[in-house]
């Protein structure tokens, strides 16, 4: 080498430099990074009653500073639809907190709730700025549902899960018996990213139908080895009507295909398997014969709405229904949840929310913040509803997430390392209905308000769903 020859860039250095790049020039890198670091396992200490800061957060905490970074800098620009989605609940939010009986203990609550339902969101709208970034932010969903689906069954299969019936076959994934729910609502969200991508995989290529349905197979096997009832009966309704809104016939055909390999399957299987169909059982049996679990359950709800019977208009303030649990619950109510598994041992964890989003809004931030939380669910629905692509599997996925969290939101609420995700999901689906850059091209079939292509047909070459440049098509790429 001579000495006017430039030295060779050190490989760590130019790798570096060369994400740098990547992430500057298309920052739903980020998003995504932060996807998969929910599956981090989340440490056991606490900052605070009730809240716990997991590699999730610090990831989404990140995406909120880049975001803004952008915005101030004029790199970004803030959606027309942002402030009615967002402005009320942001408002309804700080008058309760304001409000509150205990305003030092419901500050954390008011953080968590704005970057679980705002400040994350927007981020996710910000930094995906094209269909390529959408897609992007689902693969890395379905990906990490895949690795805790595959970790699942892991522990299932050799007894590392928690504990059901003195077993430890529960599949808990990375998150462990401490967030016994976590996994499955993972697992059940990639699962609905995929079956929308599934339904759109014909026109992709010869391996994209039996690489979806792969996918799903094995989500489907961990999503039945996680026990969660409320989980089954939310992903059930999500899937039943993104096939129903698909195509009629198409969900008649994959409904009847399901029914009949799961009779096979129990009907050939043990262990596991019967522990399914008995936790199936129980959920027939919730309302004559509800067990534990959905007897405390019947309670809180009852409490919430004690609660919100005595401070209609504000609430008790953010993070301050435990404090007012006891003395509005029945006698019936136990005083905490069991756990137990090979890595936390036996655990009993105290009831620190109703189990119920709407029940615990209204209990804790009464009418004013209820009408915020529904304020961002109108406009975010409205927002699909405008920009619908039947054949888009952006919207199909948009719309099956939505009703998957509308649904589990009514016997479950927020909380743990699922929190970031669930604010990711939010900012997905908020930015299919936010842009119509994101809206895809016309496909024949699709329901399209108004004129679907302005500017003369789709050009030779489209893929159907893909945004096409040079202004031809409605949904061009924003760049």
């Amino acid at each position: 080498m001579t000495a006017d020859t430039p030295p060779f860039p050190r490989p760590a250095a130019a790798g570096a430099a060369k994400a740098a790049r990547a992430a500057l020039g298309r920052p739903s890198w980020l998003v995504a990074a932060a996807v998969v670091s929910i599956a981090i396992p989340p440490g056991s200490e606490a900052f605070g009653p009730g809240v716990q800061v997991t590699a999730g957060d610090l990831a989404s905490a990140a995406l909120v500073l880049v975001a803004a970074f952008l915005l101030v800098t004029g790199r970004a620009e803030m959606p027309r639809a942002a402030l009615p989605a967002f402005g009320p609940l942001v408002a309804g939010l700080g008058i309760s907190t304001v409000c509150s009986t205990d305003i030092g203990s419901s500050l954390p609550g008011f953080v968590r709730d704005a970057q679980i339902f705002v400040l994350v969101p927007l981020a996710v709208v910000l930094l995906v700025r094209d269909r390529r970034d959408l897609a992007i932010v689902c693969s890395s969903v379905v990906a990490l549902g895949l690795v805790e689906a595959v970790y699942g069954i892991w522990q299932s299969v050799t007894g590392n899960g928690a504990s059901m019936g003195g077993e430890n076959i529960r599949a808990v994934g990375t998150f462990g018996a401490l967030d016994v729910m976590a996994m499955s609502i993972v697992v059940g969200i990639a699962f609905l990213v995929l079956t929308a991508f599934a339904l759109s995989a014909p026109g992709r290529g010869l391996a994209a139908v039996p690489s979806a349905l792969a996918g799903l197979c094995v989500l489907a096997v961990a999503l039945a080895l996680a026990l969660s009832r409320g989980t089954w009966l939310a992903l059930g309704a999500a899937a039943v009507l993104t096939l129903v809104i698909f195509n009629r016939w198409t969900a008649v055909k994959v409904l009847t295909c399901c029914s009949a390999l799961l009779l096979l399957t129990l009907a050939g299987a043990g262990g596991g398997a019967q522990a399914v169909v008995e936790r199936s059982k129980s959920m027939a049996a919730s309302i004559s014969h509800p067990d534990q679990s959905v007897e405390d359950r019947y309670n809180l709800w009852a409490a919430a709405v004690r609660i919100w019977q005595d401070h209609p208009v504000t609430g008790v303030g953010v993070k301050n229904f435990p404090a007012y649990r006891d003395a509005y619950a029945g006698i019936g109510l136990s005083s905490g949840s069991e756990t137990a598994d090979p890595v936390n041992g036996y655990v009993r964890q105290p009831l620190l929310s109703p189990h119920n989003e709407y029940l615990l809004f209204l209990s804790e931030q009464g009418v004013v913040g209820f009408a915020g939380f529904a304020a961002l669910i109108a406009v975010i629905l409205a927002g699909l509803w405008k920009r619908r692509r039947v054949r888009d599997p952006f919207w199909l996925a948009s719309v099956a997430l939505m009703a998957f969290l509308l649904v589990n939101f009514l016997y479950a609420d927020l909380g743990g390392p699922t929190c970031a995700l669930i604010a990711v999901v939010l900012g997905i689906v908020a930015c299919r209905a936010f842009s119509d850059d994101l809206s895809g091209d016309a496909v024949p079939g699709d329901a399209v308000p108004g004129d679907a292509v302005p500017g003369g047909a789709v050009p030779a070459g489209a893929v159907p769903g893909d945004a096409v440049s040079g202004g031809a098509v409605l949904g061009e790429a924003r760049t």
